[in-house]
């Protein structure tokens, strides 16, 4: 079994409505209207789903109880007048709802776009193997780096209404670790909560043929090893294509999360790119999961085969 590519929804056309959804922690109201307003600017109407804003009464680290952040997603995704579903900012908590989403009617649905990133990984991973969608690994709506990097501002929305504008990704800084090129369907995000999905009912059956997209936060050396080590151990990485590396935010001193990286990534013989520029860092690419691309470790770039989204509908 090889990873395949998920169908694509359609890009973005000014006036349309954008649905605000926190399926992890919850956010500062200050930072979700900021970033609101540059979706505003962007000419999207965004709406604030009813529990964006809520805090879990007993686990503050929630955005609102696990019911009512599923309940949400699943609304605003069955809503025929909203065009995407975008997150308002990672944490954790994702996990703990994505068995409650109601796939059939989600299904039923049809395809819109998905963005997010960090906890969100989770639900990337459920839309690809309940819908068999390809979704946005890009920032969230009240994120920091969102709302303070023009980048990443700019990433975001020529992939949105621009996507064939935006089919090479990669910083100035980025650069192989492992040299080499390959081809395969892009995959990934967030290191841990790709191993925390191990086993789960929403944990993709294989990684075989595909571009995997690492990244992560405030994991030091060590536990980086031992997530890899058991990733390796699980048989999780044979047979992957290439690899692709984002930011490691508080991790440690680069030197010794590169090295940690190389010990445990070199040995698979593939390409691997470092400082791409997704992820936690202080600028977050834009990157679609689920697409066939093209994996430059020497020049540093990841090209899709064909825009991230389809044309929008006449």
């Amino acid at each position: 079994m090889t990873a395949t590519p998920l169908e694509r929804p359609r890009r973005l056309r000014p006036g349309d409505r954008v649905a605000i959804v926190s399926p992890s922690g919850p956010v500062p109201r200050d930072r979700l209207e900021t970033g609101l307003a540059i979706l505003r600017g962007w000419g999207l109407d965004p709406v604030v789903m009813p529990h964006a804003l809520d805090v879990h009464p007993h686990l503050p680290y929630l955005a609102g109880t696990d019911e009512d952040r599923a309940r949400d997603l699943t609304e605003a995704w069955c809503d025929p007048s909203v065009s995407a579903v975008l997150c308002a900012r990672g944490g954790y908590g994702a996990q703990r709802m994505a068995d409650l989403l109601d796939w059939t009617v989600m299904r039923a649905a049809g395809p819109k776009v998905f963005v997010g990133y960090s906890d969100v990984t989770a639900l990337h991973e459920a839309f690809a193997v309940r819908m068999g969608l390809a979704t946005l690994h890009g920032p969230m709506t009240g994120a920091v780096t969102f709302l303070a990097d023009t980048a990443t501002q700019e990433s975001l929305r020529a992939t949105l209404f621009e996507p064939e504008t935006v089919r090479t990704l990669g910083l100035p800084g980025a650069g192989p670790m492992v040299p080499g090129r390959a081809r395969g369907v892009t995959l990934g995000g967030c290191l841990a909560l790709l191993a925390a999905d191990l086993a789960t009912p929403h944990a993709r059956p294989t990684w075989h043929g595909g571009l995997l997209l690492l990244e992560d936060v405030g994991e030091e050396p060590y536990r980086l090893d031992r997530i890899l080590t058991q990733l390796l151990r699980a048989g999780r990485l044979d047979g992957v294509a290439g690899i692709a590396l984002g930011s490691w935010e508080e991790c440690g001193p680069y030197a010794e999360v590169r090295a940690t990286l190389l010990d445990r990534l070199a040995p698979l013989g593939v390409p691997v790119v470092e400082n791409l520029g997704f992820g936690h860092g202080p600028t977050n690419l834009t990157v679609p999961l689920g697409r066939p691309a093209t994996l430059d470790a020497d020049a540093g770039t990841l090209t899709l085969d064909e825009p991230a989204l389809l044309p929008a509908a006449g």
